[in-house]
């Protein structure tokens, strides 16, 4: 077990937060989603539910598929003892239909299995090959097809400089660049190919020299063809949930690697993010590149993210005082998130909520299950 996964002291409020989530996930969530959210008929996963419960009809993206393979080959080790294996063999049949037989992983399929957007999406390419190891962690894959994947990406989308691009003319962006920095860190604990850690390697290195603006400690999220920061609108955006999500890779990288660089940007991105991206006990969906709010709403991912960073900062913490910083935060954090699952279908959630809490009526996003997973397993590994 890692600095950041050890045992955090027990906590009335954080304890019983914690429990109210994990029970919540394993008996309420978990079984709504199994129920409703998978299409037996045409196979693969609903893209959501609406908020009477029925599965939306949207096309289906593999980073979809991807996400619920991960959520259930993890779920047994969150208590839950419903088919989780059978639902991964499911979601693996319905990943290999996004597959041509060249080595091309097809974004969107329609729901009759027709190609609705067939174009290189790096955000697609990361999380399959993240389900595939969570699914090889399970047992129920192997890692052929993943480093069949990364083979073709590299070939294929490799960017000169570092990471990959999209197409001529597309912004390099960073989010995708973040998830298969998760993945690799995943394959790296799997494996004995030293490409996972390598490639671990050059996107924490990029994220050091270029996602992290220098004055300022926030990772951007979009970039020119030479990874220079995009200074217009659109482009200078910064995201909270980003912020976190981003340290908390970099201190599990950092502690592996013996970088207290790492360590050090990674603090500073969780600093930055509560202290201009998080309201009235909520963490908010976006900043200007001056840190000013954007976007002052609080959507349900970002609170995940604080989760996951502020749990990590409980083990790091050089004392008492910041200690208790992070415990309590890390307790603020998954009480918002509770907030969200207030919802007329036990087991959905909204995904915006207001800052006094009122729901924006719309479908619970499937993707958005696992950012609670992935929360609720550093929760529980933490806990121990």
């Amino acid at each position: 077990m890692t600095k950041a996964a050890a045992a955090i002291p027990a906590e009335p409020a954080y304890g019983a937060a914690r429990a109210a989530l994990l029970a919540w996930l394993r008996d309420t969530a978990l079984p709504l989603w199994a129920d409703r959210g998978i299409d037996r008929a045409a196979g693969g996963f609903y893209e959501g539910l609406t908020p009477d419960g029925r599965p939306t009809d949207d096309p289906r993206r593999a980073r979809v598929v991807a996400r619920q393979i991960y959520v259930f080959s993890v779920a047994r080790h969150l208590g839950w003892d419903g088919p989780a294996d059978d639902i991964v063999r499911h979601g693996l049949a319905a990943l290999a239909r996004h597959l041509t037989p060249d080595g091309r992983l097809i974004p969107t399929l329609g729901t009759k299995g027709e190609t609705v957007r067939d174009v290189f999406d790096l955000y697609d390419h990361a999380f399959v090959l993240f389900a595939l190891a969570a699914a090889a962690r399970a047992g129920l894959a192997d890692e052929a097809p993943a480093r069949a994947l990364l083979a073709r990406m590299v070939r294929t989308h490799a960017h000169p400089v570092a990471g990959f691009h999209e197409g001529e003319g597309a912004p390099l962006k960073a989010n995708p660049h973040m998830h298969l920095f998760e993945a690799c860190l995943e394959w790296e604990a799997l494996s004995a190919d030293q490409a996972w850690s390598a490639l671990a390697d050059a996107i924490a290195e990029l994220c050091l020299s270029r996602l992290i603006h220098p004055e300022t400690g926030a990772v951007h999220e979009y970039f020119d063809a030479t990874w220079q920061r995009l200074t217009d609108r659109a482009g200078s955006v910064v995201e909270p949930g980003h912020q976190f999500e981003w340290a908390w890779l970099l201190m599990r990288w950092g502690a592996a690697r013996g970088r207290p660089d790492a360590l050090i940007a990674a603090r500073r991105l969780v600093a930055l993010a509560e202290r201009h991206g998080v309201k009235a006990g909520f963490a908010m969906c976006e900043l200007n590149a001056d840190l000013t709010l954007r976007d002052g709403r609080a959507r349900l991912w970002p609170q995940t993210e604080r989760i996951k960073a502020q749990v990590v900062l409980v083990a790091d913490a050089a004392g008492p005082d910041a200690r208790g910083m992070a415990l309590a935060r890390a307790t603020e954090a998954v009480q918002a998130l509770m907030r969200f699952f207030d919802h007329p279908v036990p087991g959905g959630w909204w995904e915006y909520l207001s800052l006094a809490g009122e729901p924006e009526q719309a479908p619970s996003r499937a993707s958005s299950l696992y950012h609670i997973v992935c929360a609720a397993a550093v929760l529980a590994a933490a806990s121990a």
